[in-house]
């Protein structure tokens, strides 16, 4: 008797099991009660794919404040080396003073941290293409978290650059200068976790007075 293949996924491992099940319940919450997780990394390089995270730094936004106490800082081993890299975020590979942990165990921290908030970055698209390959090389499936952009919604705020020049793509650095946001700790994981996170807010307030926002319409 022809016993048909069947190619099926092997099951993701407990942690992600665990992060999953916070996705199970159904709720719709205002965008005042949602529970936001700005967040940055810094890594080996440009390429998601090759590339590894060298650092990650992630906060709470809820009820419009942000939650400094309630945050999430970690060093990861460095599997690669990028030495031009260093010039830019100043992670070396030996330091005394950085406590290092595995990638694994830097995912890990972050599923439980991230829980089912929306996600928020700046050019987030590719902090959550690191992640999803550290995921993928751990044998689990990508985020499940919903997520948003600052320079996609900076630039909704922004009428009059949307009309002549609608290519335009914001740097951090730009937005800290449009909005008067301080740069220190630029280029380290919570110091741009932090920039974010004010821009966030700021962007926000402007499209609330333009009725321009809701949970739904911040979403990318």
């Amino acid at each position: 008797m022809h016993i048909p293949f069947i190619n099926k996924k092997p099951d993701p491992p407990e942690f992600y099991k665990e992060y999953a099940r916070k996705f199970s319940e159904t709720t719709s919450p205002t965008l005042e009660d949602t529970r936001f997780v700005v967040f940055d990394t810094e890594t080996t390089g440009v390429n998601a794919r090759k590339d590894r995270m060298l650092s990650l730094g992630a906060l709470e936004i809820k009820n419009n404040e942000i939650k400094i106490a309630n945050s999430l800082e970690v060093y990861i081993e460095q599997e690669l080396f990028n030495e031009e890299a260093v010039a830019i975020h100043g992670i070396l590979r030996q330091n005394k003073n950085q406590i290092k942990i595995t990638e694994e165990e830097a995912v890990k921290q972050f599923l439980l941290f991230a829980g089912n908030s929306v996600l928020v970055g700046h050019h987030v698209g590719f902090d959550i293409a690191i992640i999803n390959y550290a995921l993928k090389r751990l044998g689990a499936p990508k985020l499940k978290n919903k997520f948003t952009d600052t320079s996609v919604l900076f630039k909704r705020s922004v009428h009059l650059v949307n009309i002549t020049n609608p290519d335009k793509v914001y740097s951090l650095d730009e937005l800290c200068e449009a909005l008067n946001i301080s740069k220190n700790d630029r280029h380290k994981a919570m110091g741009d976790a932090l920039i974010t996170a004010l821009a966030f807010l700021k962007i926000l307030t402007r499209l609330k007075s333009s009725k321009k926002t809701s949970l739904k319409k911040i979403l990318i």
